[in-house]
């Protein structure tokens, strides 16, 4: 079992959490405050994550919402530094959909693990198992594969029949069969798709699943909690980013993240 595993587990268990906080920091929704901060992007993720730290299993960054910005690389590599530094139990999921040749692929995960200092990144499995290589090759670092996603184009390719199964349970039979032979494999399974991750939680066992689309797109937390956990009520990281980022437009913005961090975290206790 990879140490990214083993850190998911210890939090699903000692901070009785399944909360992954999403870090999406869009500067045109930032309280007031920062308006006039150069480091903004800095200073407003890292006060939600000391916020919210006490009820996540796992932070999300999203790359690309730093990587807009001038700056915005050294500000995310900031960010992940101070999470290892002042919550070093809790994993760091990088949200960067990468997947390419291999070689390239190498690089990739150079900057994930290397440059980020990440625990776990997010993989596109569509270019197969020589794009994915060199990542589930950290043994000690996590990949977490695409397999059902949550936006609503999702059906356009990943149901489609092979064989008479649909592509996305393809995807979760071969990762959890053939590509987790280290045991640092994940899965990301929409929340908007409840029927669909009834059906990958059957296919892969107790493999950790990244469940997007709660709150903004409508994902419902009852239907992803009884369809997704596993036997002994953990098994998943599910994601809540712009509901707990902007719960207040206030200088109260911390305190509103970590309240709306705490209400998404006993919901989802309620339904285990």
């Amino acid at each position: 079992m990879s140490e990214f595993i083993e850190k998911l587990r210890h939090r699903w268990q000692a901070a009785d959490t399944l909360l992954c906080v999403g870090l999406d920091p869009d500067p045109a929704k930032f309280p007031d405050a920062f308006v006039s901060d150069d480091d903004a992007l800095f200073n407003f993720c890292a006060a939600i994550v000391d916020a919210t730290a006490e009820y996540a299993c796992a932070f999300k960054p999203q790359i690309a919402y730093f990587a807009a910005h001038n700056g915005g690389e050294v500000a995310l590599q900031r960010l992940i530094a101070h999470i290892n530094a002042n919550h070093p139990d809790i994993p760091v999921v990088l949200d960067a959909k990468r997947g390419d040749i291999g070689s390239t692929a190498e690089q990739y995960a150079v900057e994930a693990f290397d440059r980020f200092g990440a625990d776990a990144v997010t993989l596109n499995p569509y270019m197969g198992r020589d794009s994915a290589d060199p990542f589930l090759a950290r043994n000690d670092k996590g990949c977490v594969f695409l397999c059902h996603t949550s936006n609503a184009g999702a059906r356009d390719f990943q149901e489609l029949l092979i064989d008479g199964a649909p592509l996305y349970t393809h995807v979760a039979r071969t990762v959890a069969n053939d590509w987790n032979s280290a045991g640092n494999c994940a899965l990301v399974v929409g929340a908007t798709f409840p029927k669909e991750l009834e059906v990958i939680r059957a296919l892969v066992g107790d493999m950790p699943l990244l469940i997007p689309g709660i709150g903004a797109q409508g994902g419902d937390v009852e239907a992803t909690v009884l369809n997704g956990k596993t036997a002994d009520g953990t098994g998943l990281m599910i994601n809540s980013s712009r509901g707990i980022l902007y719960a207040s437009m206030g200088a109260d913005f911390a305190e509103a993240a970590a309240q709306a961090a705490r209400s998404l975290r006993d919901e989802i206790n309620r339904h285990r």
